[in-house]
């Protein structure tokens, strides 16, 4: 029975196709498969490009409510709906993001999904996979690296070590090094300035490999970043610093997506991987345009609750790169009803109709919150084995008030086979054309109100407040021509305000905006709001201390 075995055990047990096999299944020839290994492959540039003339598919977009400690399923549900519309006959492919190396070692776990619905080889998906992050990370900080250098030798571009704007990155969770002083130890060293590491999936560098549609248009990218401005507040780019070319060098595979497969030998794409609560959540433009021209259907995933995937999916990624989501998949568990309903974990194996009731207020609010976006929606409630029937029908009654439906979901324990009534309801949802998507601003609203846009119709907040020094700086950005940029909120994920503790679905908040940052390269204008940090610290008992090998040489713990 799934429910006696871990994911990293059910993992094992997959019985793998060669890359090669898969490869096949949606046209990609041998030669355009750059293997790593027997189980996974990037896809050749020259492949890419052949397929640009083909028909897209259809677009399907797997978010979910707010995250609660009880585990919501996102990936799982991505990936159970990838397998689930190949069973009912469709092409269909997923495409999901890459996992962070700091989290699996801290609290968040793994992201390849889970039970009977995973995407394969889990481990190293979970680990350093093909190298991408690791890429991104050195890319990233060849360019600070050359900042100090450039300072060193003269100065020749007059670059104010007061406003140098660019922080290094690690793909680990490191609280200490959020705020560091550099070039410490006399002239040898350079001039001491502060500075600073966020966490590598903040990276403009992976949000730029993200966004680029190939290596012509990363290079223009990575030149376009800001590093530094000079003492009359003119601005310095990496291309001044003659970084874009050596940084586009060390980035010329990582652009490339990995083709993996899931559990019951279904094609993946696994590519980029931007958090959601500090950066745009989505895997890369490449991988998604990519598998849109192979198959019949590609079902893909934004970071964490709509108010923060979904609504950068649609205003970020979709905006930039022309897509038409067909439907979107609300993932939503009894268990984490309860939750925002105010039951505590250790009472979420009691039936409690009530906590159910009240905690579906969260689920209304993203199920409204996608229709804004002109996309119809259907809810998939992941299957517990401790949820009722009683339980099950109320959030159903819910969801069919709130004119959607909810669909019982249990591909975790049973894989395709649990999961067909949802694929035959996409299917349906997106032959028939009813998506009328539209962005929820335009690029041309002014920087301030593009906040206060998602504030109000997608937070449910009063209004954004910011300092005037805030408000000046996102004025003289519109004055130097990034006004027509939309904004990336970086938030806590756990609710629809700044503060993490209020669940459910709160109104009349502010949100404050403690800092904004210009990712011209990337093409938006990151706002950070409240306390959440762009690098992450790891909890009193991280992940790490129960990850191990075991006699067999077999990782355990890892998920």
């Amino acid at each position: 029975m799934a429910e006696y075995k871990s994911d990293i055990e059910i993992a094992r047990g997959a019985k793998k196709q060669p890359i090669q096999a898969i490869g096949e299944k949606i046209g990609i020839p041998n030669e355009h498969l750059l293997p790593y290994g027997h189980d996974k492959a990037k896809v050749s540039a020259e492949f890419i490009k052949s397929v640009k003339g083909n028909k897209d598919g259809k677009l399907i977009l797997v978010t979910a409510i707010n995250p609660t400690p009880a585990g919501e399923g996102k990936t799982t549900t991505t990936v159970g709906l990838g397998d689930g519309l190949n069973r009912i006959g469709k092409k269909a492919v997923v495409c999901i993001r890459e996992a962070s190396l700091g989290p699996n070692f801290g609290v968040k776990g793994g992201a390849a999904g889970g039970g009977y619905a995973q995407v394969v080889p889990m481990e190293d998906m979970n680990l350093h996979f093909t190298g991408d992050f690791h890429a991104i990370t050195t890319a990233h900080n060849l360019l600070s690296a050359l900042i100090d250098n450039h300072i060193y030798w003269g100065n020749e571009l007059g670059i104010d070590i007061r406003r140098v704007a660019w922080r290094r990155v690690m793909d680990m969770n490191d609280r200490a090094l959020r705020q560091i002083n550099v070039s410490l130890g006399g002239v040898a060293n350079g001039f001491p300035r502060e500075a600073g590491f966020d966490i590598t999936v903040a990276s403009e560098v992976m949000a730029i490999l993200c966004l680029a549609t190939d290596l012509k248009d990363l290079e223009k990218r990575l030149g376009d970043i800001i590093v530094a401005y000079r003492r009359d507040k003119s601005p310095v780019y990496a291309r001044d610093l003659k970084a874009d070319g050596a940084m586009a060098v060390l980035l010329k595979d990582a652009i490339q997506p990995n083709l993996v497969q899931t559990l019951e030998n279904n094609p993946a794409f696994v590519h980029g991987g931007p958090f959601a609560n500090i950066a745009h959540g989505c895997n890369s433009v490449v991988a998604t345009t990519t598998a849109l021209k192979l198959a019949d259907y590609v079902v893909t995933e934004a970071g964490f609750g709509a108010d923060l995937g979904a609504e950068k999916f649609f205003d970020i990624k979709c905006r930039k790169a022309g897509l038409k989501p067909a439907a979107a998949v609300i993932v939503a568990t009894v268990r984490a009803m309860k939750m925002n309903g105010g039951v505590k974990k250790d009472d979420l194996g009691q039936e409690n109709i009530e906590a159910v009731k009240k905690g579906c207020a969260n689920l209304g609010r993203h199920i409204e919150n996608v229709k804004q976006f002109g996309v119809p929606a259907v809810v998939a409630i992941n299957h517990f084995v401790s949820d009722t029937d009683a339980e099950i029908k109320a959030m159903k009654d819910f969801v069919a008030a709130q004119g959607a439906e909810a669909i019982l979901c249990k591909h975790w324990a049973q894989g395709s086979a649990g999961i067909e009534e949802l694929a035959h309801k996409v299917v349906k949802i997106a032959e028939s054309g009813a998506s009328q998507f539209s962005p929820l601003y335009p690029d041309e609203m002014p920087l301030f109100e593009k906040i206060n846009t998602i504030v109000k119709r997608i937070y449910r907040g009063d209004e954004a407040i910011a300092d005037k020094s805030i408000r000046d700086q996102l004025h003289q950005w519109e004055q130097a021509g990034y006004g027509h940029l939309p904004v990336c909120m970086a938030k806590t994920q756990y609710s629809f305000s700044t503060d993490p503790n209020l669940r459910g679905a709160p109104t009349g908040h502010t949100v404050p905006v403690r800092e904004v940052r210009l990712a011209a390269g990337a093409g938006f204008v990151v706002i950070i709001c409240g306390e959440v940090m762009t690098m992450p610290g790891l909890p009193s008992k991280p992940s790490s201390e129960k990850i191990f090998l075991n006699d067999q040489g077999q990782i355990e713990g890892l998920f």
